[in-house]
């Protein structure tokens, strides 16, 4: 291990220390760190190490934060309009009580986010689950926790659910029907809904306590169905748009969409919203509102994050954890096939809970696919690739549940609920996310193995 590898996994390392320590700093120790990344990659401290302004600019998703953006300008309009009442009203009525109310938000969280991106499922069902919480005089924090928990898990059911979907589908050749069924067995959505199934239980589980019966009075009047509207209009595009690829995933000549596709969207909508706004009351206040209420601290955070995932990527990390799991072999029995799939999941599901999963993934896809090929060589069993490369989506989309910095949705939860007043401590969300995270990868490791062996 050199010193560059030293150098970036001790300032990784002290700077999740410090944001697990110092929650209310988290953007600035992000940032911060990020900083440090492309000082020492700009000075040229460490020999093979650059890392430039504009490197660190190009590993931001701006895909990520103008959706983030976009969508939270439009669900403060969401909840002017009153809209977001009148859904919680309604939901109470159906569930009956809190724990009901909290299984089926995160049902309909995760159904919305397996054709949705992740951070903006979070957005527009958050706010049902404050104004619930409100009617309620509960703490949002489990709700919120649990919508994030389950939108993030619902991201690898389908080919346009996640980004890493889409990784795993160029690398193994499966198109949007092969995550249903591929080569005569079920496909990974079906592993997935498995997964959500037991972790719904869970969820049922551990709001045993909260059965009482919730008593609504007169629905809630909504006062303006536009921002509805622009909600409903941003998930159908969104849904519409992602069965067009991306350059990096399209084929020779064909047609494909820019990168920042489902940012301009979100933007595009909330930018109508607040036009038609002004226009409406004859004024700019509402649009400035809606402009102070996004979210700066998480969008500071997730950037910061983004830089710190590029510095560790360009300082190899990413790529020593890829030859060391390449470095698996076995005798090619049931036992050893097992032990090195177990290996991979698990692995993934410890990783992703500290750094991003797209840069892990696309370094992992290669090398599962060399790990198949080297096991089913070793012995008369032949392994079927995507064992491996389903185990890696399961390990790789989960893992992220497990700490409150792991996944963006869990980053945009979370900062829902600071700016609502509830600092939520990484113990608090570990509560929840480990028994989630191990009862849905759990589900699903032993799933895929029947599966595929």
């Amino acid at each position: 291990m050199n010193s560059l590898t030293i150098f970036a996994l001790v300032l990784f390392a002290v700077t999740y220390i410090l944001m697990f320590t110092l929650q209310q700093y988290r953007p600035f120790i992000a940032l911060l760190s990020a900083i440090v990344f492309v000082v020492v990659g700009s000075v040229g401290l460490f020999e093979g190490f650059s890392y430039s302004f504009r490197d660190a600019l190009g590993e931001i998703d701006w895909n990520v934060v103008l959706m983030i953006a976009g969508t939270m300008g439009t669900v403060y309009l969401f909840i002017l309009s009153k809209m977001p009442n009148r859904l919680a009203d309604m939901i109470m009525v159906k569930a009956g009580t809190v724990q009901w109310m909290v299984v089926f938000l995160s049902l309909f969280a995760g159904i919305i986010s397996a054709f949705v991106d992740n951070v903006a499922t979070v957005l527009m069902i958050a706010p049902v689950a404050l104004a619930i919480s409100r009617k309620l005089k509960i703490s949002p924090v489990p709700v919120i926790i649990c919508i994030s928990l389950s939108s993030n898990l619902q991201g690898a059911a389908t080919l346009v659910g996640d980004t890493t979907s889409i990784l795993l589908g160029k690398a193994a050749g499966l198109d949007f029907m092969d995550f249903f069924f591929v080569e005569g067995h079920p496909g990974i959505f079906w592993v997935t809904e498995a997964g959500a199934l037991m972790a719904a239980l869970l969820v049922l589980w551990s709001f045993r306590k909260s059965r009482d019966r919730i008593e609504v009075g007169e629905l809630t009047e909504v006062e303006d169905r536009v921002p509805t509207c622009l909600l409903l209009g941003t998930v159908v595009t969104l849904i519409a748009v992602s069965f067009i690829p991306y350059k990096s995933n399209a084929e020779a000549g064909q047609f494909y969409k820019p990168e920042i596709t489902n940012g301009l969207i979100c933007v595009g909508f909330f930018l109508f919203g607040v036009i038609r706004q002004a226009f409406r009351d004859r004024n700019l206040e509402t649009a400035k509102d809606a402009f102070r209420e996004i979210d700066y601290n998480t969008i500071a955070l997730l950037m910061g994050l983004f830089v710190i995932i590029g510095g560790i990527s360009r300082a190899g990390i990413i790529e020593m954890i890829g030859q060391l799991i390449a470095g698996l072999s076995g005798d090619g029995t049931y036992g050893s096939i097992f032990l090195v799939y177990s290996i991979i999941v698990w692995m993934s599901v410890l990783l992703s809970a500290f750094i991003d999963n797209i840069p892990y993934t696309a370094t992992m896809l290669p090398v599962v696919a060399v790990v198949a090929s080297k096991l089913s060589a070793s012995g008369s069993i032949v392994v079927h690739p995507n064992l491996l490369y389903f185990g890696l989506l399961v390990g790789a989309t989960l893992g992220g549940n497990i700490t409150p910095i792991g996944a963006s949705a869990n980053i945009t939860g979370m900062g829902i609920l600071q700016k609502e007043g509830y600092t939520v401590k990484a113990g608090t969300f570990m509560k929840f996310g480990i028994p989630f995270t191990l009862t849905a990868v759990t589900t699903g490791w032993l799933l895929l193995w029947v599966i595929w062996m």
